[in-house]
Formats: C-alpha cells, sequence, structure tokens
C-alpha cells in the first residue's frame, strides 16, 4: 500500500512539474451557461440557479449598483491542479470579447478589482453578466432580465375588505401584450375573483379603471388604458354574467402611479387594473 502511495505521489508531482493539469469534476447539477463557454482546465466549483432573483451590476464608479431581476445564475469556476494560470486579465478579456462577438457591449471593466459588467441584448432577451476573475478562479453572475410574472392573485374577500375600507383596491394578475389591449389567458383566475366579489354583493357597482406606465405618448396611453378597462368590463359581462349597468370603464393613463415610473419594478407595478366603488 506503502508503494501504492509512493508511485502515486511522485507521478502527481511528475504531472505538475511537466505542466499537466489534474482535471477535477463539476459540482453536480451545475453547467456552463448556454451563452459563454468555460476557460480551458477550469471546472465548476460552486453554482446557483434560480427562476427568479436579484443581483446588483457596478456600472460605474462611485456609482451606487443597479439591482437587475429574472432569471439568474451564479457560477465559480476554479482552477485545475497542476494546470497554468492563464492571468485573471486574460479570463476577463476572453469572456468580453466572447460575449461582444454576439452583440454584447462592455459598460464597466475595472483592473484593479478585477471587475467587469457585460450587457447583450439578444433574440428579444436582456442579459447582464457580472465577472469576477482572480489568477486561479472566475465568478460569473448572469441575469436574464424580466419582470416577475404575478403568481399570487387577490381574491374576491380580499378586495372586498378594501373597497369597503378604502373605495378601491389594485388589482394585478390581469395581463396584455405591449401596447395592445386584448386581454391574455392567463389574466382568468383574477377576472374570475372580481365577478365572484360582484356576485357575493349584489348592490356593489364599480369603475373598472386603466393604468399605464409613463412610457409611450401620453394621449395614446389615455386610449390605451380605457379600451383595457372596457376589455375587462366585457369579458365580466360576457363571460361571467355580470349586469353591463354595475360596471363602468374609464382610463387615467399615467396620471395615479403608485410607484416610481424611473425603475422596471415600479413601472410593472403601475400598470395595472383598478376597481373603484361608484
Amino acid at each position: 500500500m506503502k508503494k501504492v502511495t509512493a508511485v502515486l505521489l511522485g507521478l502527481f508531482f511528475v504531472m505538475t512539474s511537466l505542466g499537466i493539469s489534474l482535471a477535477e469534476s463539476d459540482k453536480k447539477g451545475s453547467k456552463d451557461h448556454p451563452l459563454l463557454s468555460r476557460m480551458p482546465n477550469f471546472y465548476i466549483e460552486s453554482y446557483e440557479d434560480k427562476d427568479f432573483d436579484s443581483h446588483k451590476f457596478v456600472v460605474q464608479t462611485g456609482k451606487p449598483s443597479t439591482p437587475v431581476e429574472g432569471h439568474s445564475y451564479q457560477i465559480r469556476y476554479k482552477l485545475n491542479k497542476g494546470a497554468d494560470q492563464p492571468g485573471e486579465l486574460k479570463i476577463r478579456r476572453n469572456i468580453q470579447e466572447a460575449l461582444k462577438k454576439i452583440g454584447g457591449k462592455v459598460i464597466f471593466d475595472d483592473n484593479f478589482n478585477k471587475r467587469s459588467t457585460i450587457v447583450l441584448q439578444k433574440d428579444g432577451k436582456e442579459t447582464w453578466v457580472d465577472v469576477n476573475s482572480g489568477a486561479t478562479y472566475y465568478i460569473l453572475w448572469i441575469v436574464e432580465k424580466e419582470g416577475m410574472k404575478q403568481e399570487v392573485v387577490a381574491d374576491a374577500a380580499a378586495m372586498g375588505n378594501d373597497i369597503r375600507s378604502t373605495g378601491h383596491v389594485s388589482v394585478y394578475g390581469i395581463y396584455f401584450d405591449t401596447g395592445k389591449s386584448t386581454i391574455k389567458p392567463e389574466s382568468d383566475a383574477a377576472i374570475a375573483e372580481i365577478a365572484k366579489l360582484l356576485k357575493s354583493d349584489g348592490a356593489l357597482k364599480i369603475y373598472v379603471v386603466g393604468h399605464t406606465d409613463n412610457v409611450g405618448p401620453f394621449d395614446s396611453n389615455m386610449k390605451l388604458s380605457k379600451d383595457r378597462a372596457e376589455a375587462v368590463a366585457k369579458d365580466l359581462v360576457s363571460k361571467h354574467g355580470i349586469a353591463a349597468g354595475r360596471l363602468k370603464a374609464c382610463g387615467v393613463s399615467s396620471l395615479s402611479p403608485v410607484a416610481s415610473n424611473s425603475t422596471e419594478d415600479g413601472k410593472a407595478k403601475n400598470r395595472r387594473v383598478e376597481l373603484v366603488a361608484q
């Protein structure tokens, strides 16, 4: 046994002296991101893949980091034992050039902190990449930017409580394509809850009010917000049997925001349908 150990140790030192690396195994369940192959002689030491998360990207020295939300990855690569070190700058430049070739733009690069931020617009998707490199490792934080899909819809009882206490309630979970007023099928659950509310209180009459963010011409958004409100009212009448006289559709464009339109999250909150007691 001692002879076998001695032989293995001797082999290790020979391989090291010749610059031959000992390949390590990737972390179980990990994989490279589709946009980037890995540097030669590196393996994945740690890996996270989250359907929805946030990462703060540096875009300018001395300025607050920019949080970006969406499908998030954190991949840490480590150099195989015995492999030649490529140098941290070579790692960073390789990643930058690979992304630039497919349309990426380097918006931040810091040689002192060994960090870069690259943004890529491709196939209708905006992807942010943060790379931090060292002599024997590099870390990628990648976020495929998107708004969180609303999965929790307020129920009829909660809507009724808000209307009784404040006279109105914002309803999320009603979806439209950008610039259009056709209701998307995934809105059915939220509209069904509005119908349930109206059926539980036969005396309740409501204004159905459409709201938009401030992207685009104001007059166009004013029309769009009313068209969307009318679409919801028509759906309540035609699919749920609510009397048309109990509903009045209105649109207010971006005149009544509940959050700042300077952020994507704020815009998402402002795009809503509101029920207001008549």
